[in-house]
C-alpha cells in the first residue's frame, strides 16, 4: 500500500479522542439522570457505549494502541459508572451499601497497583475474565434500574426492572469482592515470585 501505514497517520488518534468524548459526557449524563430526565439519559449512555465499542474496535484493528489509550479507556468506564451509581444511590434506587462495595474493590486494585510498582517495578495489568464478568454485569444491572426508572407509561421496563432488587444488587456484590480477591491474589503471587527470582544464589 502506498503512503504511510495506517499507524503512522493522523487517524491513529482517533480512538483517544473517543475516550475523551466518553469522559466529557460523564458531567450531562450524571446531570439528566439526577434530574431524571431518563430517555435523554440513556440517549447519553448510548452513545457513550458505542463510543466505548469503537474505540476498542479501531485500536485492535489498526493497532492504534497507546499507553494513554491503555489507561484513559478502562477510567473513563470507571468513571461514567461511578457517576451513575453515586446518584442511584443518592436517590435511593440502588442500595447505599453498593457503591461503597464497587468503589472499594477498585481503591484496592488502584493500591495494589501502585505497591506492586514501588514494590516490584513496571508492569502491565489485564483485565480478568471474572473482573470483565463483573464490569458486565453491573453495567447491566445499572442499565436495568435506569429502564425502570422510565415510570408507568413504561410497564415493560418496570416488569424487567423488578427482578433486580435485591438480587441483582447482591450478585454484582459478590462478584466485585470475588473478582477483587483475585486480583489481589494473582498479583501477589506474582510480586511474590518476582522479588524471589532477584535474590541472589
Amino acid at each position: 500500500m502506498d503512503g504511510c501505514p495506517m499507524t503512522e497517520t493522523p487517524a491513529r488518534h482517533l480512538p483517544n479522542a473517543l475516550t475523551l468524548a466518553r469522559v466529557v459526557l460523564v458531567v450531562p449524563a450524571g446531570w439528566l439522570l439526577w434530574v431524571e430526565a431518563i430517555p435523554e439519559a440513556l440517549v447519553i449512555f448510548a452513545i457513550a457505549g458505542a463510543s466505548d465499542f469503537v474505540d476498542g474496535e479501531l485500536a485492535r484493528r489498526f493497532n492504534w494502541r497507546t499507553t494513554f489509550g491503555a489507561i484513559a479507556d478502562p477510567a473513563a468506564d470507571k468513571l461514567l459508572v461511578l457517576v451513575v451509581i453515586v446518584v442511584l444511590a443518592l436517590q435511593g434506587h440502588v442500595p447505599a451499601w453498593l457503591p461503597v462495595v464497587v468503589v472499594g474493590r477498585d481503591l484496592v486494585i488502584v493500591f495494589g497497583a501502585l505497591a506492586y510498582r514501588l514494590l516490584v517495578g513496571k508492569y502491565e495489568m489485564e483485565a480478568t475474565p471474572l473482573s470483565k464478568a463483573n464490569t458486565a454485569l453491573l453495567i447491566f444491572v445499572l442499565l436495568v434500574v435506569i429502564i425502570g426508572l422510565m415510570g408507568e407509561d413504561y410497564p415493560v421496563a418496570a416488569m424487567v426492572a423488578g427482578p433486580i432488587d435485591p438480587l441483582g444488587f447482591v450478585l454484582v456484590a459478590v462478584s466485585s469482592v470475588v473478582s477483587g480477591g483475585q486480583y489481589v491474589l494473582l498479583w501477589s503471587r506474582r510480586a511474590a515470585a518476582e522479588l524471589r527470582a532477584r535474590k541472589p544464589s
